[in-house]
């Protein structure tokens, strides 16, 4: 289960979307449907990334936005502390971008070749890894979205008409068989299958 809350979320009720938007404003509009219909089975996800999020709905619409923003603060204070941690990593004279120290395991070989090149060992590295992350950036948002779109179509989807050919061509990828085979389905899921598929295709745009 994701255990970050999310700062933009879609409830989800069976194949029907009920809500949309800001955390806080969507479990309200949640809290009030629960209320209304006790019985209700609704999911919560993330908008970016499709993970479900977890909220305690018990009490009033009160108890659970404080919960939220109780939610929210400790993740925001998270990431003021990740900041605040690197900055702090940062020795005397190093770049205002900083670099972080840890340790790399290589051959001998690896090391002797890397002795060899202007600027040293960790110059080498650094030029080595940007060229590597701009050379895989197109595979690396591929299947970033293939990642999403999996993980929100086997939540909701799963028992879907095509929904295993529907992978199929998402990891094909195979853009026009898989904007085909999810055309029937249910006008939500199918809207937001697309939405978090689109990236996944790119290639073929």
């Amino acid at each position: 289960m994701y255990t970050q809350i999310a700062e933009r979320c879609m409830a989800f009720e069976g194949s029907r979307c009920i809500a949309r938007g800001k955390m806080r404003e969507v479990a309200v509009a949640v809290k009030a449907h629960i209320d209304s219909s006790p019985d209700a089975s609704i999911l919560l996800f993330d908008e970016d990334t499709a993970h479900i999020v977890e909220v305690d709905f018990r009490g009033d619409a009160s108890d659970v936005l404080a919960r939220i923003d109780g939610m929210l603060a400790s993740a925001a204070a998270a990431r003021d502390g990740a900041e605040k941690g690197e900055k702090e990593r940062r020795g005397p004279g190093r770049p205002k971008l900083g670099v972080v120290s840890r340790e790399v395991t290589l051959l001998p070989r690896h090391w002797e070749w890397l002795s060899t090149q202007p600027g040293g060992a960790s110059v080498t590295l650094r030029k080595l890894v940007e060229a590597a992350r701009k050379a895989n950036s197109g595979k690396d948002r591929i299947r970033r979205a293939q990642e999403i779109t999996y993980r929100f179509m086997n939540a909701v989807g799963g028992d879907l008409p095509v929904y295993e050919e529907a992978l199929r061509a998402l990891y094909a990828p195979d853009a026009t068989r898989f904007s085909a085979l999810v055309a029937d389905w249910p006008e939500d899921v199918r809207e937001h299958v697309l939405r978090f598929a689109h990236s996944a295709f790119e290639e073929q745009q």
